[in-house]
This record gives structure tokens, C-alpha cells and sequence, in this order.
């Protein structure tokens, strides 16, 4: 820490972080016009896909913010451009093969389609805000002023997470979202400290005690890799011989993150938005629909079911989506590269990818749990206050642990 404050460069990249968030927090305090704040608490209350939407804006959607989409068109973005490099030869030449050049023009891909996204997003949003009674008398134009302050709110979050990657230390886009989780703490806390119940210590001190086994859990699995020994074959140039050491090639176990339970949570959640809707029309038949998708809440032993299934199912889809063996047998054997005791080529693919889906097990079945343990937590306890775990929980534990890996990165780099 001493070394941080006596370091010029990296005390202005941490001051820098700093007065960046501070500027965050401060715009996600600037309402747009037209707020019934009464409704809105009501609604963002009762309302589990708000409340997810709100930890991707970094808080900017809890009082209707300038910046309530916050970098999630961004993170759609990113998510979709990875995704069509499957069913698009050009974008994965371009992304695997054309080096740092193909992976900047692919960000600038991610870029573009940012402003698409955060327009159909802002609209539907500001519709359904509107259909809920929250936003009330406005005008024509101030609807069209409304969807452009949105849309460019989210357009500069975009770019201030850049600023941050590329003149501060971590990762922009999480750093974000790790503030407008981190802001809530303060209020959650008060309201256990007014709350405090003397009967209930007990299940306070268990609370605390599976609080750190969690805690403990998600570090072990976000850091834990699986070794796969390489070794570089000896060359000859001219008198010389070059080459003969020996590396391992580290296979995380995590090797998705947190993007699968963002997938499951936006199909579970679809279902209940258009209950939400038809629940607005008086036919018998609408009206018994819109109660069914309603009843598929949270709270219920299929809702949970059908979340740890997907978040399982999309853990190993985004790992082969991002993860191409093929291509990583190919650039070791381009390099004199190979793995003791398996053939070059594809006997060295076929090895990965089994190493890969068994280690991915692991992280599909440890995510899976770490989605439905608040309603867990929920079932067990009865309290929804003494929800533990999810992806707030794994989003804060992951930036933490990656700040934490930047930080004595630049330490390091400048005490050679």
C-alpha cells in the first residue's frame, strides 16, 4: 500500500480510478424528468429482473438516472459479437488469427453496436416505465429527449470504462459495476444495525460463518486452474541450440465467469415480463396466463430447478464459445510446442478438450449453486434479508481479486 502512494505513475492511475467513479456515482444521481418515485420504489421492489438490471447499471436504475442503462448495451454488445464469431468465419478470422489489430477492430465491432442496443433497450424501457405509471405527463418531446439522454448516458459510461482500462488500473466496464453494487453496503447495513433482533443471533452468527465459507469458495474456484504441462522442442541455428524449456498451459475452472448466470437470469425472467404485460387485458384466458408466467417467481422450487439447469448448460456453451482447442493445438505446434506424451495436431486438441469439459463440470455445477443459493438462503431462513451469494457476490469477489492481480502487476513491473 505505502509503495501505491510513493509511486508517481501508479498513485495518479489510482487517483485517477478514484475521481472516475466519484464522477459515476454523481451521475447516477441526476434523475431524468417525469419520476413518480413512489411507483418506482414500489415497482423496483417487486420486480427481480429490475433489480438485475440495476446491478448492471451500476445502481443508475434504482432512482431513474441519465445513466440507468449503465454499460449493459455494452456488455450485450461484447456478448453478441463473441457469440456470431461461431456463425461468422470473417469475425473469428479476425478475432483469433489477426492478433492485437483483429481483437482492437473487434472491440470497435462492440463499439457500434452499443448505440443500436442502448436505443431498442432505452425505448422498451421507458415504454414499460411509462405503462407502469412511473413516468407520468410527458410530452412527445420529452419522451425523444429522454430516450437521447439514455442513450448517450450509456454510450459515455462505455467510453469512461475504457478511460479507465487504458489510464487507470483494472478493468473500466467491471469497475463500474463493482461501484454501484459496493454503494448499496451502507444502506444494507443500516438497516440490519435499526433491525437488530436479539433473538435472532443465532442465525446471525450462522449467516456470518456461511457468509465466509461462500466467500472462501468463490475465491478458490475463480483463482483454481488446471495445469497442462508444455514443453518447446530444442533447435538448431547454425552453432547454436535454441529452445527445450518446459511451461504448463493453465486451464481455469471458471472459465466463463459470471456471463452464464446473466443468460439464464434473462430467459427466466422473460416469461415474467410478459405476464407483466398481459396481466393489463380482462379476457379469462389472457388474464390465467399472465398468472401462470407471473407465479414462475423466484421464490419457487422450479424457478430454482430450471435456473441451476441453465446457468449449467450455458457455462459449457460460453466456454466453447471463447475457448478454441483447435486453434490452441495449432499455435503450440506452430511454436515447436507440444504436450509430453500427446501427438501435435489434433490427438493434442482431442486431449485439451477432454481436460477442458471435465474441469468445466466443476465450474458449471459451482456456478449453478452460487445462482440459486439465495433462494436457498431464502428457504432455509424465511428472510429474504439473509439472501447470500449470487452474482453481486461473485461480480465483487472476481474484480477484487483481478484489481488485486493489476496492482502488484505495475508493483512489480516497477521494481525490475
Amino acid at each position: 500500500m505505502k509503495l501505491i502512494w510513493t509511486d508517481t505513475t501508479l498513485r495518479k492511475r489510482v487517483l485517477f480510478v478514484f475521481f472516475v467513479l466519484i464522477v459515476f456515482r454523481l451521475l447516477s444521481a441526476i434523475p431524468i424528468p417525469g419520476i413518480d418515485t413512489i411507483e418506482l420504489n414500489r415497482f423496483l421492489s417487486n420486480n427481480q429482473f429490475f433489480g438485475i438490471l440495476n446491478i448492471f447499471s451500476g445502481g443508475g436504475l434504482s432512482n431513474l438516472s441519465v445513466i440507468m442503462l449503465g454499460v449493459g448495451p455494452y456488455i450485450t454488445g461484447s456478448i453478441i459479437m463473441q457469440l456470431l464469431t461461431i456463425m461468422v468465419p470473417s469475425l473469428k478470422r479476425i478475432y483469433h488469427e489477426e492478433g492485437e489489430a483483429g481483437r482492437k477492430r473487434f472491440a470497435q465491432y462492440s463499439r457500434l453496436l452499443t448505440v443500436p442496443l442502448a436505443a431498442v433497450q432505452g425505448f422498451s424501457l421507458l415504454y414499460l416505465l411509462e405503462k407502469q405509471n412511473i413516468l407520468i405527463n410527458l410530452t412527445a418531446f420529452n419522451r425523444i429527449t429522454n430516450l437521447v439522454i439514455i442513450i448517450a448516458g450509456s454510450v459515455l459510461l462505455m467510453w469512461i470504462g475504457e478511460l479507465v482500462s487504458e489510464f487507470g488500473i483494472g478493468n473500466g466496464v467491471s469497475l463500474i459495476i463493482f461501484a454501484g453494487i459496493v454503494s448499496k453496503l451502507p444502506s444494507w447495513v443500516s438497516q440490519h444495525i435499526f433491525t437488530f433482533d436479539v433473538s435472532q443471533i443465532p442465525l446471525y452468527i450462522v449467516f456470518a460463518v456461511v457468509g465466509v465459507i461462500i466467500l472462501a469458495g468463490i475465491v478458490l474456484v475463480t483463482e483454481a486452474e488446471r495445469p497442462i504441462p508444455v514443453t518447446y522442442a530444442k533447435r538448431v541455428r547454425g552453432m547454436k541450440m535454441y529452445g527445450g524449456g518446459s511451461t504448463y498451459l493453465p486451464l481455469r475452472v471458471n472459465q466463463a465467469g459470471v456471463i452464464p448466470i446473466i443468460f439464464a437470469l434473462s430467459i427466466l425472467l422473460f416469461p415474467q415480463m410478459i405476464g407483466t404485460f398481459l396481466g393489463r387485458y380482462s379476457n379469462v384466458i389472457i388474464v390465467k396466463i399472465s398468472q401462470i408466467l407471473v407465479s414462475f417467481t423466484q421464490t419457487s422450487v422450479l424457478y430454482a430447478v430450471f435456473y441451476f439447469i441453465l446457468v449449467f448448460v450455458f457455462t459449457y456453451f460460453y466456454t466453447a464459445v471463447t475457448f478454441d482447442p483447435e486453434a490452441l493445438s495449432t499455435n503450440l505446434q506452430k511454436n515447436g510446442a507440444f504436450i509430453p506424451g500427446i501427438r501435435p495436431g489434433p490427438s493434442t486438441s482431442e486431449y485439451i478438450s477432454k481436460v477442458l469439459s471435465r474441469i468445466t463440470l466443476l465450474g458449471a455445477t459451482f456456478l449453478g449453486f452460487i445462482a440459486v443459493l439465495p433462494l436457498i438462503m431464502q428457504f432455509i431462513t424465511g428472510n429474504t434479508s439473509f439472501a447470500l451469494g449470487g452474482t453481486s457476490v461473485l461480480i465483487v469477489v472476481s474484480v477484487v481479486l483481478d484489481l488485486m492481480k493489476k496492482v502488484d502487476a505495475q508493483i512489480s513491473m516497477r521494481e525490475y
